[in-house]
């Protein structure tokens, strides 16, 4: 890649009006050897820390920030016209954000709301709650695994297409679920049809949002994230109002209604922004050669593992193991209260990792996630527990959003973050397929149904994953040359 040295030249492109390429960072896109690695040194990271967020992603911006808010921007492709840089906003744009947000409150916002089912399909259906944990996990399994698939047929200009399928089969498995009465009907109908509408709808929407902003782009991501926190307010206070009032299928057919309506927006106002593109290959063996990648992908899967133990099991205990024991109408109230504060773990760290560095908090957000599992041991009366699931849904909603940012800023090079990031959604597929039904199992087998030994085994993989992070910050604090107080 070519670099001007000439000043006058850079000067003049610079401040030209008719030229779309406001730097001195000529991209084409036939190049193959783009060189985005982050030369800045110690004083470099000191101006980082003192920037707003948005100057963190301005293309005219100094060092790093600037050479990736450049080449997100210009990036093209050889199969169509280049669209030109980001609006950053407008009308399509903003709706494609409010589109996103309604995505992710029926995909991860549901998800989030399992806990309203663990408890009551154990007490109908006579099963354990490790199978019972199985359909919620297939469920997030197929979310995360079709990602790296789905956003690739994305890019090739199937979004539209994988948006109306992940439509028809979210309302599809609602339905189908509101007739089950056996517990392979809810493996297939809640496990497997909604997980693999979740798969269709959560990556592209994800993706395509991201290319309609480039200075406003963790506004708008967080925007997007915080549907979580919409789904996981809306659908539990939707259960616990109905479910005594017209039984459970009626209400799972009311919450298909609303999940219909939220998600038809998505199919006539949200496109595609840029042209068709050509993929590469989906696994990039190379990237496991970078320690700190390494250490990330399997931090996270040992984070994922316990992470979810408590969206699955907190309405169980509070009936079982509180004096006194909450209601099962009660104990949702609990599930409001961990989605709810959610809001706060989810768009205070994306903020702050702007100007600190995504890997600073992440690390200590899992910490607090494992010591807190340990904490719920001793945790015996109801307003322990509210106190409690207030600060995990904190901690947790940290490790929810900080997990992508945290992600890219291990990827220097923005042509394989998708792939780099499928890599990673495909490991920690297997991590949520598997942990809760494992907790699950723990609790059946332990003599009186005690939570004791499934808490300390999500604790001990929360603690596990943020030992494996702390490791992936050393990694890129030693090739930065930066000491301890480094922005990661």
């Amino acid at each position: 890649m070519a670099v001007s040295s000439d000043p006058d030249s850079e000067d003049r492109s610079h401040h030209s009006s008719t030229h779309s390429d406001k730097d001195d960072i000529p991209v084409r896109p036939e190049e193959d050897d783009l060189d985005l690695h982050d030369h800045d040194d110690d004083n470099d990271n000191d101006d980082n820390l003192e920037r707003t967020p948005t100057q963190l992603l301005d293309p005219e911006a100094p060092g790093f920030a600037g050479t990736l808010g450049r080449a997100l921007s210009k990036i093209s492709t050889n199969a169509g016209p280049n669209p030109g840089p980001a609006p950053d906003g407008g009308r399509k744009a903003w709706l494609a954000c409010l589109c996103g947000h309604l995505i992710v409150s029926n995909t991860w916002g549901f998800i989030n709301s399992f806990g309203i089912f663990q408890r009551y399909y154990v007490d109908m259906l006579g099963r354990s709650p490790s199978d019972v944990s199985w359909i919620g996990s297939l469920e997030v399994f197929l979310l995360f695994f079709l990602g790296m698939f789905t956003g690739r047929l994305s890019d090739a200009d199937l979004f539209k297409p994988l948006i109306v399928l992940g439509t028809f089969l979210m309302v599809l498995g609602f339905m189908m679920t509101s007739i089950a009465t056996q517990y392979w009907h809810l493996v297939l109908s809640q496990g497997v049809c909604m997980g693999l509408g979740a798969g269709c709808l959560f990556a592209p929407c994800l993706a395509t949002v991201a290319t309609y902003f480039s200075s406003k782009r963790m506004l708008a991501i967080g925007i997007v994230a915080c549907g979580s926190v919409t789904g996981g307010l809306v659908y539990p206070a939707m259960a616990r109002q109905l479910l005594p009032m017209i039984g459970f299928a009626w209400t799972m057919r009311a919450i298909g209604l609303i999940s219909l309506a939220t998600l038809l927006p998505a199919n006539f106002l949200m496109s595609s922004r840029l042209p068709p593109r050509r993929t590469g290959a989906l696994v990039d063996w190379e990237s496991f050669k970078d320690l700190g990648y390494t250490f990330y992908a399997v931090g996270m899967f040992f984070n994922f593992w316990g992470l979810y133990f408590t969206f699955y099991y907190l309405v169980s205990y509070s009936t079982t193991w509180v004096t006194p024991a909450f209601s099962y109408i009660d104990a949702l109230n609990l599930l409001l209260v961990l989605n709810g504060i959610g809001l706060v773990g989810r768009l205070l760290p994306n903020y702050l990792a702007d100007r600190v560095g995504p890997l600073n908090l992440l690390a200590p957000a899992c910490l607090m996630s494992g010591v807190l599992m340990f904490v719920w041991i001793v945790i015996d009366t109801p307003w322990k527990l509210y106190v409690w699931t207030t600060f995990y849904g904190i901690s947790g909603g940290a490790i929810q959003s900080l997990f992508p940012a945290a992600l890219s800023s291990l990827t220097t090079d923005p042509r394989k973050q998708g792939t780099r990031m499928g890599m990673v959604f495909t490991i920690v597929s297997f991590a949520v397929l598997t942990g809760n039904p494992i907790a699950g199992a723990i609790i059946t087998g332990t003599p009186g149904g005690s939570y004791v030994g499934a808490q300390c085994f999500a604790g001990c993989d929360l603690l596990v994953g943020a030992g494996f992070i702390t490791a992936s910050r050393m990694v890129k604090m030693r090739k930065s040359g930066a000491g301890w107080l480094f922005k990661a």
